[in-house]
């Protein structure tokens, strides 16, 4: 559907008047609106005002190149103007709703340099009610075929001093704590320091932050700044100037200090701003996900979203071992390994978690450190030191893929590729037929340590290449991956729905080998990480203290119940069981949330929303009439009203409410929790009780038979 935009003193012909250049272009939706000009210098500019109050004024835009004539943001003149109205409905494969709107306004600028050799440069402008994305285009031109991107000069220049939920700009770790301070006070050099915990930090700008960067005014405007279809091309950090309170584009470089290669035809990702004055809105936005391009998967019935348990958390907390032997040179007389008696994925360990899940409905068990190498992978930037298809002596293979087949689990493989994406590269096939021949269809990859190729980065585009050449090719086998070390998400699971999950941010696993996260972590994680895609978090731990052999002072930054709560508020369609078994049968009346909680939804409502302090959602389970809340808090102890105005009108629902006791407390008391049911109806209000560092998980479940005589309707 195409609608004529109205353009003031613009002409659509190759001809143009300075005057004119120095006009606007407006395109607007409900209170968000965006102006585009060329300035005096024929350099294209853009704005954002929301509710006719000014939120990002005129910024600069454009590249300089590698080649001789490396100016390309000036001296242009506007040689067309397209135009179109968008209004459509599309179903995901999975997700937090059943249907996503994608309704827009958009305009396409067709700009081309005035003097010799008349480069053409394309930007495409989308407006929706929640926020504005843009993204250049180098459309097929004899002056412009193959080129190097040395900079992109895309700024957002703000309007005051935010308050911003910010981690380093680090090329290769997404992984830090989150810091809330005003742009003016951003200086990321102390956090990179104190992050002795991350693996690989390269991060040589003090002033560069990550997005999905989240922004408050003291207006009460909620920001947030990210990037939408992250293809061929790489990561967009921001460099903040703490006087003026801009942002600029801060790519990320190649081994020789390049940012992109590109060929004509090509486009660059989408440069997004959500704005609201509701935080809601911000988390309830589907954006970044409408700005990428639809499923390009032949058929999708293959990808299953699941919960998923396995032998990940012994390892973490120094039960057991990745590796079999504590030394790759110390071996016996014959050359084997001696083993060190601690392996986790051995056939007996295993077999244990596959009983687990199959009681408890858990669909599949993820084993890590079931395949040779892992003796001396970490730390030796080695490029090959796994091959993917051979497993240690004590894992039987074929044994443990019959027993979980007997027991109705699925086995999840393990590519740790110790930063060695060339060498996974060049075995992802064998890879690949090896896992299908053995009746798995899902696997997690890993990419601890510096990568190889030598000097390119976790978050540059030759990463970002691998990372779609993986999705293709795992497509080609049907198989469905969590990719844990790679750049933040960008939307790409619409695109690619194999996709299913990322790890790119500082997950649970932390409260085992470092310090942990503070209370405050999981309500921005929202906000900011998780605004790009699904997170592979590993909630679920329920041995709140004294759980790590090696430093047994060590305690969760929650009450057991925000755990419960995670699973709500921290969407995956993978969300793993990660605690030992064991500690679920310690408390099997709280492990009941987790049997319970589905990983796919066809709707999502947010109850109560403010970065830094608290989240809370109630999402429908996919295809039944069953409800499920998830409430987590920060340090503060909180309470929080919950309407139930989304269930059927004239229907009952037996609520089982998962709480935190009033005596609990995340530091004194964590593992002290309440489970009471109630009959409610839509006209109910839920008040909610949450302690610090504590959380609140309900369950909400049509009543087909009355209720037991134990149980009162809520008052």
């Amino acid at each position: 559907m195409k609608q004529q935009l109205v353009v003031w003193g613009i002409l659509l012909l190759s001809t143009i008047s300075v005057k004119a250049q120095q006009q606007q272009l407006n395109l607007a939706m409900g209170k968000l609106s965006l102006q585009f000009r060329l300035n005096d210098d024929g350099a294209p500019e853009y704005a954002v005002n929301y509710n006719q109050q000014p939120v990002v004024k005129p910024s600069a835009m454009g590249f300089i190149l590698k080649e001789a004539d490396s100016i390309f943001y000036k001296d242009f003149v506007v040689r067309g103007v397209d135009s179109l109205l968008k209004d459509e409905a599309w179903q995901p494969v999975w997700g937090e709703v059943r249907s996503i709107r994608n309704h827009y306004r958009q305009v396409t600028v067709h700009l081309q340099q005035k003097n010799y050799p008349f480069r053409l440069l394309d930007i495409e402008f989308r407006v929706f009610e929640d926020g504005v994305g843009f993204r250049y285009r180098f459309p097929q031109q004899s002056q412009l075929k193959y080129f190097i991107v040395t900079k992109e000069l895309t700024a957002f220049r703000l309007t005051g001093d935010h308050k911003a939920f910010w981690i380093p700009g680090d090329y290769d770790s997404n992984e830090y704590l989150y810091n809330t301070t005003r742009i003016s006070e951003i200086d990321n050099r102390k956090a990179v320091a104190a992050a002795t915990d991350i693996a690989v930090r390269t991060a040589p700008d003090p002033f560069a932050v990550q997005t999905p960067l989240m922004l408050k005014t003291a207006e009460g405007l909620y920001i947030n700044i990210h990037e939408a279809a992250l293809l061929n091309y790489s990561s967009m950090q921001l460099h903040a100037d703490r006087t003026s309170f801009a942002l600029s584009a801060s790519l990320v470089p190649d081994a020789v200090g390049n940012m992109a290669y590109l060929h004509a035809p090509a486009s660059t990702p989408w440069r997004t701003i959500l704005v609201s004055d509701k935080a809601a809105d911000i988390l309830n936005s589907k954006m970044v996900l409408n700005l990428n391009e639809p499923n390009v998967l032949p058929t999708t019935d293959w990808i299953k979203p699941m919960k998923f348990a396995g032998v990940w958390w012994e390892m973490q907390v120094g039960k057991s071992t990745w590796s079999i032997s504590d030394r790759a040179d110390t071996t016996s007389g014959d050359g084997d390994l001696i083993p060190n008696g601690r392996h986790g994925a051995n056939t007996v360990n295993v077999k244990r978690y596959i009983d687990f899940a199959s009681k408890n409905g858990i669909r599949g068990v993820l084993v890590e450190g079931w395949n040779t190498g892992w003796e001396d992978w970490f730390g030796n930037w080695k490029e090959e030191v796994f091959d993917f298809v051979t497993p240690y002596p004590d894992f039987d293979l074929k044994e443990l893929n019959r027993y979980a087949a007997s027991k109705g689990v699925e086995l999840i493989m393990h590519h740790e590729t110790s930063g060695s994406a060339t060498n996974y590269d060049r075995r992802m096939d064998s890879a690949f037929r090896f896992m299908k021949a053995h009746g798995y269809q899902s696997v997690k990859t890993g990419y601890v340590g510096r990568i190889i190729p030598r000097g390119e980065a976790h978050d540059g585009q030759w990463m970002v290449n691998h990372f779609e050449r993986m999705a293709r090719k795992a497509a080609s086998y049907q198989i469905s991956f969590d990719a844990h070390e790679a750049m933040r998400p960008t939307g790409l699971h619409r695109t690619f729905p194999n996709w299913m999950a990322s790890e790119a941010g500082r997950g649970n696993e932390y409260n085992a080998f470092s310090t942990g996260s503070p209370p405050e972590h999981e309500t921005i994680l929202p906000f900011t990480r998780l605004i790009g895609g699904p997170m592979d978090y590993t909630p679920g731990i329920f041995k709140m203290k004294g759980y790590c052999g090696y430093a047994p002072d060590r305690q969760m930054h929650t009450t057991l119940v925000k755990q419960l709560a995670l699973y709500v508020t921290i969407y995956s369609p993978l969300q793993m069981v990660a605690d030992f078994p064991e500690h679920y049968e310690a408390h099997d009346d709280a492990f009941q949330f987790i049997r319970d909680v589905p990983v796919d939804w066809d709707d999502t409502r947010v109850i109560a929303a403010e970065p830094g302090d608290y989240v809370a959602y109630a999402r429908k389970e996919k295809g039944k009439e069953n409800w499920f809340i998830g409430a987590v808090t920060d340090e503060e102890k909180r309470k929080m009203n919950a309407p139930l105005n989304f269930l059927e009108k004239g229907k009952q629902y037996l609520a089982t409410v998962y709480a935190d006791a009033p005596d609990a407390d995340w530091k004194t008391n964590p593992e002290s929790y309440v489970i009471k049911q109630y009959v409610v109806d839509q006209n109910t209000v839920l008040k909610l009780d949450l302690a610090p560092g504590g959380g609140a998980a309900v369950s909400i479940k049509p009543l087909t038979a009355p209720a037991p005589k134990t149980v009162s309707k809520y008052k």
